[in-house]
């Protein structure tokens, strides 16, 4: 037996250290450490309510439109606005996040997992690289390396598309309770038309035929990986004003041991037996307020341990695509829940919302309304919740006195990369791992395709770091 350590794990967003016993060559057991102290749920305590989607976005320079969102969601519902966003205000919502959903797969894939499974040229920034099983055929091998260099522009114009309508990335400025303060004009929707076709473009006759070109020389990689089995999404872009549970693109649902069923927020939990924090919090995300222990002997990561109705939940686009029952995905059968059901997903997702998007644009109306004033209440409660890029993201902000008296986040790698929990139930990612087949312990790429299918944004889910912890093993690739 062999203990394996990756710490830290790259190419991801922030810092995850993944351990794991390595039993003739399989992976018997897994830990997920997230290695940092997330306080930003801490330092809005006290604040306006209005600053929230303001300073959640600072939570991570990938996604932070998705936690500007649900920020204002959140938001909308505490001030009694959620069914008065004007028309114009919603689909202009919905475009900004399409815009950071389609820049965020297009990164994942090229920039984060493909040197997973594509041989790069010994240059920097592409080296150093694992020594591993590189089977795609020389010529799509050279494309493939063409695409991760053409994705960059890929991304920059995904970027310009948002900025049209948030003012900038990250950390755009448009989104806010009431709708959102650009208004709507012909000049918009044309130069938006002609970035969302070459993006579509390159979405379908690229990304889309590299990632089923890759699942297809790695088939194995359909039964590896495969988790919890157990999905859940809190539904994408909104198509009217009825709140969480309204009509959405993407529908809200879990799907648990094998069965669809209806989302209940009030199932949604936290709890803190392997986390780095006091026992004894609420799980409710409108009470739970965290104090940091890290000499906890039971604890071994920074993430709480998310759960629904205390089932282990996988969270992200195969999850999201999966309550929808895609029939992509869905067909897929069980080789769904693995490393390239995954990718397939993602892909597949992306596709879908490019040209969504193409078809808001077109409902648009130039000079209608986008916002209503809204002032704060004394007292007030709201949650947010939308799927990220990642997954299923949820905001909860309790007002008192005019000011946030509770804040709490709960993100998708908070879901995916948790710790075991208070029935010691591993997480989703340390499922993932049990039986992945490991050839060389001093060479773990199968351990980081698992982990990166799952695209971890430890930046979202952890934030400050006591600078006298100990770490005390590096592998670095």
């Amino acid at each position: 037996m062999a203990t394996v350590i990756v710490d830290p794990i790259t190419r991801i967003e922030g810092h995850l250290k993944i351990e794991c016993e390595v039993d003739g060559g399989q992976v018997t057991s897994a830990k997920s450490t997230g290695a940092l102290f997330r306080g930003i749920e801490l330092i809005l305590q006290g604040h306006d309510p209005r600053d929230a989607q303001d300073y959640v976005q600072r939570i991570c320079g990938v996604c932070p439109i998705d936690h500007g969102t649900a920020a204002t969601y959140a938001l909308d519902e505490a001030l009694g606005l959620q069914d008065q966003i004007p028309a114009n205000g919603r689909i202009v919502r919905n475009l900004i996040q399409g815009s950071n959903y389609m820049q965020s797969h297009i990164l994942h894939f090229y920039h984060l997992a493909a040197l997973d499974y594509v041989q790069a040229p010994n240059l920097p920034p592409l080296v150093p690289q694992y020594a591993g099983d590189y089977r795609l055929p020389p010529d799509v091998n050279a494309a493939a390396v063409q695409h991760y260099l053409q994705a960059l522009d890929m991304r920059k114009m995904a970027h310009q598309l948002l900025a049209i309508w948030g003012g900038r990335m990250p950390h755009q400025r448009a989104i806010v309770p009431g709708g959102v303060t650009v208004n709507v004009d012909t000049e918009k929707i044309v130069q938006s038309k002609f970035l969302l076709e070459q993006l579509t473009d390159f979405i379908d006759n690229v990304y889309v035929k590299d990632v089923f070109a890759v699942a297809g020389v790695y088939k194995d990689w359909l039964g590896i990986g495969v988790g919890c089995k157990n999905m859940l999404s809190y539904g994408l872009f909104p198509q009217d004003n009825s709140g969480w549970n309204g009509k959405r693109f993407y529908p809200n649902g879990v799907y648990i041991n094998g069965q669809d069923g209806a989302l209940d927020p009030k199932k949604i939990g936290e709890d803190v037996k392997h986390s780095w924090y006091q026992d004894g919090i609420s799980t409710d995300p409108t009470e739970a307020v965290i104090t940091p222990a890290p000499d906890k002997l039971a604890g071994y990561s920074w993430l709480k341990s998310p759960r629904y109705d205390g089932n282990v939940m996988e969270v992200g686009p195969l999850a999201k695509l999966w309550v929808a029952q895609n029939p992509t995905i869905r067909g897929l059968g069980a080789a769904a829940f693995s490393v390239m059901g995954r990718h397939a997903a993602r892909a597949v997702d992306c596709s879908n919302i490019a040209h969504t998007m193409m078809g808001w644009l077109m409902q648009l109306v130039p000079g209608d309304p986008t916002c209503i004033p809204n002032e704060v209440p004394k007292e007030g409660q709201g949650m947010g919740l939308t799927d990220a890029a990642r997954g299923a993201l949820g905001h909860w902000t309790v007002i008192e006195n005019w000011k946030i008296k509770t804040y709490n986040a709960i993100v998708p790698t908070t879901w995916n990369a948790s710790p075991q929990d208070a029935k010691d139930q591993p997480g989703p990612i340390e499922q993932a791992l049990v039986g992945t087949p490991v050839k060389d312990p001093n060479n773990p790429i199968e351990l980081v395709r698992v982990v990166r299918s799952f695209d971890p944004c430890i930046a979202c889910a952890v934030h400050l770091i006591t600078p006298d912890r100990k770490v005390r093993k590096f592998r670095v690739y």
